[in-house]
C-alpha cells in the first residue's frame, strides 16, 4: 500500500460518511411533506418485505400529504399498516380502497426542537465517523513510513492533505446541517 491509495482510501470513506448522512437528513421530517421521508417502510408483501417504493407509486400532492398508489390493490392495507406501525415516523394513513393517504401534521416548537437536537445527534455522529477514519489512515501512514516506505516529509505532507480534506467535508456537513436546521424551525 502507497501514500496515494491511502489517500483515495481516505478520501473514499470520508466522502461515503457525507453520502450516508445526506442520506439521513433527506429522512428528517421538516413539517412538509416530501416522498423520501417513506424510504423507511418496509411493506409484507406477496410473502417478503420489501420497500414501499416497490410497491407503490408515491407522490406529494399537497405540501402536508403524501398519497400512495399501489400497484396492485391486494396491498394496500399491507401499506397501511407498514406506514402506522412505523413509529419512528408518527404518521396516521387513510386509505379509500385505492390510494393510501398519509397526512403531514404540522409540527409544533417543542417537536421542531427534537427534531433539530436529533439532526445535531447525526451530525455528531458522522463527525465521529469521520474523525476514526482519520485515525485509521494516520496509523496507516505512520505503519508506511516507519517500514520506510514513505519519508517523514512525505508522512507530514499526507498528514495535511488528510487535515484538509477533513475541514473542507466538515465544513459541508456543517452547511448541510444548519440548512436543514433552518427547514425544520421554519414554520
Amino acid at each position: 500500500m502507497d501514500e496515494n491509495q491511502l489517500n483515495n482510501d481516505f478520501e473514499d470513506k470520508i466522502v461515503k460518511t457525507k453520502n450516508r448522512f445526506i442520506d439521513d437528513i433527506k429522512k428528517i421530517r421538516t413539517g412538509r411533506a416530501h416522498a423520501s421521508m417513506l424510504d423507511s417502510v418496509l411493506v409484507e408483501a406477496y410473502g417478503s418485505k420489501m420497500p414501499l417504493i416497490q410497491v407503490a407509486t408515491i407522490s406529494v400532492p399537497e405540501a402536508q400529504l403524501i398519497q400512495i398508489s399501489p400497484f396492485d390493490p391486494a396491498t394496500l392495507q399491507a401499506i397501511v399498516s407498514a406506514i402506522r406501525d412505523n413509529q419512528s415516523l408518527g404518521l396516521n394513513p387513510t386509505d379509500d380502497g385505492r390510494v393510501v393517504r398519509v397526512p403531514i401534521p404540522a409540527l409544533n416548537e417543542e417537536r421542531r426542537q427534537q427534531i433539530v437536537k436529533q439532526l445535531y445527534e447525526k451530525v455528531e455522529e458522522t463527525m465521529i465517523t469521520m474523525r476514526n477514519n482519520r485515525h485509521e489512515i494516520l496509523k496507516a501512514a505512520e505503519k508506511l513510513k516507519s517500514d520506510k516506505s514513505i519519508s517523514e516529509d512525505d508522512l507530514k505532507r499526507f498528514e495535511k492533505r488528510v487535515d484538509e480534506l477533513m475541514t473542507s467535508h466538515k465544513n459541508e456537513i456543517e452547511a448541510l446541517a444548519k440548512s436543514k436546521e433552518e427547514d425544520i424551525i421554519t414554520v
